[in-house]
């Protein structure tokens, strides 16, 4: 019976895991794209670690002898303490390892009180402890209404697990006040597994501290764990389970570690497609396609085409912006020379050197390259950005001039995040360049957080369109 009740259990524990999955870094090494960097710890948006600890009030409810009043018991209350290492392997799913000590107060009478016990009367307590592996459901990321926007503080998380159990009950028979050992049972046999299943509420206090208030339902699998034993005349009342169950109600503090500014389990992947589409902030409001037109034919609705006049025939990238691969301002539509920079007058292709050694002069607009952006929160490397990134390594290598790499964010985040996050941007750039080959004496990689948007008006990030927050978060190159 226990067995069965400990498998069932372990199903429940398992069945999220296989449901949740796991994120997967995409082209790495694999690909065979050099620009996409492989996921390491180091390229985390999230933290995914924290540490648990609360104490609470356990209460048994199935045995012989009860917490609870009722026919064979009072309302006697023990104390129980618990601490935890979290893990997030999703928005919506994590493992939590968790130590729990406590002890019960069950039957007529607190033992701790010396009272005399008359006729059928006795009482008991147990002293134990306990290892589990939990696995943490985090409903309100799981149930999320999509067409909910607003940021939220409170998580209803679901918990279930096995682990093993070690403890000491010991009974106090009628008469004059006596206390004996019932039963000591040791930890990690095949006798001592226990389950746990339940709720918790959580309040997110700030990025770092949550506080939650959980109630757990602890299967012991045993029926001497209350005290009363097994077998002997008298005392195995009348119950006729075979485990000794009890709640746990616990109060406790779930501190955050890593130095993102957001946990996994508080992050709504749903956010970031909010950014993207504006027309939604108004939730009662259908959205529309291209409700203001296409002027210029390029396949980029005019709500969120940057370039309105782009000639017949260019190639446009997301922005509605005609594509310009070598950065050297003619687009590739006029441009003859398209992978490599060269002056408008020479129709985008460079000139070439003369007899007398001299070589053409280089417009002043290719010395301050355009740059790259980023995704909301990232320093990741975008495929895109292989063809600028590659222009800028020859162009580096071909100047006599020194560079700086500034990285750049939008406003979302606190100045000292976004400080943090453009200097990442900055040195990831710096390091593609380099291992890419540009000449590392050259460069220097330079972080200016929110301080030098290319379109100021964005502060705060709800005031413009995400096409001007994503021009905010970039990465430009300027000669020194």
């Amino acid at each position: 019976m226990k067995q069965n009740l400990l498998s069932l259990v372990a199903i429940g524990l398992l069945l999220p895991m296989g449901l949740a999955g796991q994120e997967a870094s995409t082209g790495g090494a694999n690909s065979g794209s050099q620009n996409i960097s492989p996921f390491t710890q180091s390229s985390k948006r999230f933290n995914d670690w924290s540490i648990s600890i609360g104490a609470g009030v356990p209460l048994i409810q199935s045995a012989d002898m009860t917490s609870i009043k009722n026919g064979n018991g009072k309302n006697l209350f023990g104390y129980s303490a618990y601490v935890s290492v979290d893990k997030a392997i999703t928005h919506a799913f994590g493992l939590n390892l968790q130590y729990d000590r406590g002890e019960t107060r069950q039957g007529y009478a607190n033992t701790k009180d010396h009272v005399e016990l008359t006729g059928r009367e006795i009482a008991g307590r147990t002293q134990y402890d306990a290892i589990s592996i939990l696995g943490d459901l985090n409903f309100s990321n799981l149930l999320r209404r999509v067409d909910n926007k607003s940021p939220f503080r409170w998580a209803l998380h679901g918990y279930a697990g096995i682990g093993t159990i070690a403890y000491k009950s010991y009974r106090q028979d009628p008469g004059p006040y006596n206390q004996v050992l019932n039963i000591e049972k040791k930890p990690f046999k095949l006798g001592s597994l226990f389950g746990q299943a339940g709720a918790g509420l959580k309040f997110k206090i700030n990025n770092r501290f949550d506080i939650e208030g959980r109630v757990m339902y602890v299967v012991t699998g045993d029926d001497e764990f209350d005290g009363a034993g097994v077998g002997q005349t008298g005392y195995n009342l009348t119950e006729d389970q075979i485990s000794d169950n009890f709640f746990n109600t616990t109060l406790g503090v779930t501190f955050k570690l890593g130095k993102h500014e957001s946990h996994l389990m508080w992050h709504d992947p749903l956010q970031e497609i909010y950014y993207k589409l504006d027309v939604l902030a108004d939730k009662t409001q259908d959205l529309e396609v291209c409700k203001k037109g296409d002027v210029d034919n390029d396949g980029v609705c005019d709500d969120w085409d940057r370039q309105l006049d782009t000639p017949a025939g260019a190639r446009v990238d997301g922005a509605g912006v005609a594509l310009d691969t070598d950065l050297d301002g003619v687009i590739d539509l006029y441009d003859k020379c398209v992978t490599v920079p060269g002056p408008v007058e020479n129709n985008g292709c460079p000139l070439t050197t003369n007899n007398n050694g001299g070589t053409g002069l280089v417009s002043e607009e290719t010395t301050l390259l355009k740059g790259i952006e980023f995704d909301l929160n990232s320093d990741r490397i975008l495929p895109s950005n292989t063809p600028i990134l590659n222009n800028a390594i020859n162009y580096i290598n071909s100047s006599n001039s020194s560079f700086r790499v500034i990285g750049g964010t939008d406003t979302r985040g606190t100045e000292e995040y976004n400080q943090g996050l453009s200097e990442r941007r900055a040195n990831n750039v710096k390091d593609f360049l380099i291992q890419n080959g540009a000449d590392k004496n050259k460069i220097e990689a330079l972080g200016k957080g929110e301080t030098d948007l290319l379109y100021p008006e964005c502060e705060p990030a709800s005031k413009c369109p995400e096409w001007k927050n994503r021009a905010n978060r970039r990465v430009y190159f300027e000669a020194k």
